[in-house]
């Protein structure tokens, strides 16, 4: 199975890249993983004229995508939102890339929030991209307190809790994976209605 994980952060050093390596890692076990950054390889924004560098980075990653069977999109939270280079990243792939593949929602968060880039997300971003959420989500709250490769810096009670949680979104992730390649196999021919109603 071919996963691939968007990290949906615009800073280069970010707590989701730091995420994104965990989830790598457990994936990458027995399946391949493909990361996504936006914060060290950025998209241009979709109203801007892309240079010849921009049009050949883009082709790659659509392929990429095309190629995949899976998606983990972290998403941290800014200000209660979603930030900017996620929601660009959505228009700039919304030719079916993602139609009609799994994906795992992941917020991150430095302190007690979280959950309103899961909602946003939920509402906005699967329209015409036609990606397929789980119903299953995770939150990492206080981030900078698990996931580190120090163990000393995490927090005991909650590394253990999350790990195991993430673990369990993995596997449900791994299923649906399985599971939607043969419905993506047997759905109808949808080029005549390239965009969601």
């Amino acid at each position: 199975m071919k996963f691939v994980i968007v990290v949906g952060s615009q800073q280069a050093q970010s707590q989701s890249a730091k995420l994104a390596a965990a989830m790598s890692e457990r994936l990458g076990a027995d399946h391949t993983c493909d990361i996504v950054d936006l914060g060290k390889r950025p998209l241009p924004f979709l109203d801007f004229k892309p240079t010849d560098a921009d049009q050949q980075h883009l082709a790659q990653l659509a392929q990429t995508l095309n190629d995949s069977d899976a998606l983990v999109v972290i998403a941290p939270e800014w200000h209660g939102m979603a930030p900017a280079a996620l929601k660009n990243f959505f228009l700039h792939f919304s030719g079916g890339q993602l139609a009609h593949k799994p994906a795992l929602l992941v917020a991150v968060s430095s302190g007690d929030g979280g959950a309103y880039p899961i909602a946003e997300l939920r509402s906005s971003s699967y329209k015409n991209s036609r990606i397929c959420y789980l119903p299953e989500h995770l939150i990492v709250r206080h981030v900078e307190s698990v996931f580190n490769l120090d163990d000393s810096k995490n927090d005991e009670r909650s590394q253990s809790y999350l790990s195991e949680r993430l673990d369990y979104a993995l596997s449900v992730l791994t299923v649906y994976a399985e599971n939607f390649q043969s419905i993506r196999s047997a759905l109808p021919d949808a080029s005549a209605y390239p965009n969601g109603m």
